[in-house]
């Protein structure tokens, strides 16, 4: 299943509401879940970003929909990135040759 890393930052609504925010990490977990999908990782952090999350989901187009579900609660904006595992890797490099 692809992964993906998102380096998200709270908005200022998300800052307003911070005590909230591991009821709404729990909500996103099972918003990945009821996706077909499953969080591996979720960090908050100090420095340019306030959160880092680490999921799996079935493809690009239920991670986009999930990030877009996400997005529009108002609470987050994230730089997401599609991440490769060795095998994956392996696989990209033997095609590029």
């Amino acid at each position: 299943m692809p992964t993906y890393v998102s380096l998200v930052n709270w908005t200022d609504k998300g800052i307003q509401n911070y005590k909230e925010t591991a009821n709404r990490a729990a909500d996103f977990s099972k918003l990945i879940e009821n996706s077909g999908g499953r969080m591996r990782e979720l960090l908050w952090t100090v420095g340019e970003y306030d959160i880092v999350s680490v999921v799996e989901l079935p493809d690009d187009e239920t991670a986009t929909a999930v990030l877009l579900k996400l997005g529009a609660m108002g609470n987050v904006r994230s730089n997401t990135l599609r991440a490769f595992d060795s095998e994956e890797i392996g696989n990209i490099l033997r095609k590029a040759g």
